[in-house]
């Protein structure tokens, strides 16, 4: 843990410029604030609209909060010379880009149609959205590794990690916080995520949780090496430490569909796991954590809706 809290203090006294931080702290909650009070994030998947205007929605919901921590910086640091760089404008451009098509990527739904249906149908489509985005995400995100940083590093994030003690202790510390949560309403009107299967005709229903909760920690590998690998080491050498705070704000973008507590909290975590993929060059601790708060979550808004019958 003494290597963490290292990392925290190094962030905080060589990086974070306390006005600079403020103005993205208030800026971020008045965009969370905006998103719950008017359905922001609600309206992009409203019937009747196109996928092009979900698509195109979703893109500027997170290129927004991306785009603008880092021209905010502008005013703040002195050292903002990546900005000449080109291949800073090609990620800040396609980073949205390639999440978002992640997040509408359905061609395999008309397959699974044609080849099941039923509730068997339902079932393998919720568990193959959860596998194939994984890919969807991670190509084009290693296409850009390939072009760009081949010869400077391995794949965003994959070094491994040389303790693992240190991330098991924070997950541990996070335990108290995942207990009050599952207590929450609206926590609970969103997890445990597999909860749908109670409405389904299938025999042997624990088998069919455990492969859907396997398939949704899956999930998060994606989401671990696109913002704590290529958001973060992508960036390392064209703007170091100041691609952190950028990447929080959009990983807390992702959450606006969210309960609000998660929508606060992922920026946050967002910052704290940003912080040690920094300087450890891996994505593996983060993934712990991330994959550990996950399963409690679920294993423990199970048990909380088991209580309340």
């Amino acid at each position: 843990m003494s290597a963490i809290f290292k990392y925290l203090q190094e962030f905080w006294q060589k990086e974070c410029k306390l006005p600079y931080f403020a103005v993205i702290l208030f800026l971020s909650a008045l965009g969370i604030y905006i998103n719950y009070r008017y359905g922001l994030e609600a309206q992009i998947t409203a019937p009747g609209n196109t996928q092009w205007q979900i698509f195109s929605s979703r893109y500027l919901l997170y290129f927004i909060p991306f785009t603008g921590a880092f021209l905010l910086q502008l005013f703040f640091y002195s050292n903002c010379n990546y900005i000449k760089n080109p291949w800073f404008w090609v990620i800040l451009v396609l980073a949205p880009a390639f999440f978002s098509f992640r997040v509408q990527f359905q061609w395999h739904h008309s397959f699974i149609n044609n080849w099941q249906d039923g509730d068997l149908q339902i079932f393998i489509q919720r568990c193959a959205d959860l596998v194939i985005r994984v890919f969807v995400l991670l190509v084009p995100v290693y296409i850009t590794w390939y072009v760009k940083d081949k010869k400077n590093q391995p794949f965003y994030g994959a070094a491994p990690l040389k303790d693992v003690k240190p991330y098991f202790l924070l997950l541990l510390m996070m335990i108290p916080l995942i207990l009050l949560a599952v207590t929450q309403n609206d926590f609970l009107h969103m997890y445990p995520r597999a909860k749908f299967l109670e409405a389904l005709d299938l025999s042997s229903k624990n088998g069919y949780y455990f492969l859907y909760e396997l398939c949704y920690g899956f999930d998060f590998v994606s989401i671990e090496f696109f913002f704590r690998g290529f958001l973060i080491l992508s960036l390392i050498k064209i703007c170091g430490a100041h691609c952190i705070i950028p990447a929080a704000c959009f990983y807390c973008a992702i959450h606006l569909g969210k309960p609000a507590g998660e929508a606060i909290s992922s920026f946050w975590g967002g910052l704290l796991l940003g912080i040690i993929s920094y300087n450890t060059k891996s994505i593996w601790g983060g993934l712990i954590v991330h994959l550990g708060i996950a399963w409690f979550m679920e294993a423990g808004s199970a048990l909380s809706l088991l209580f309340k019958k």
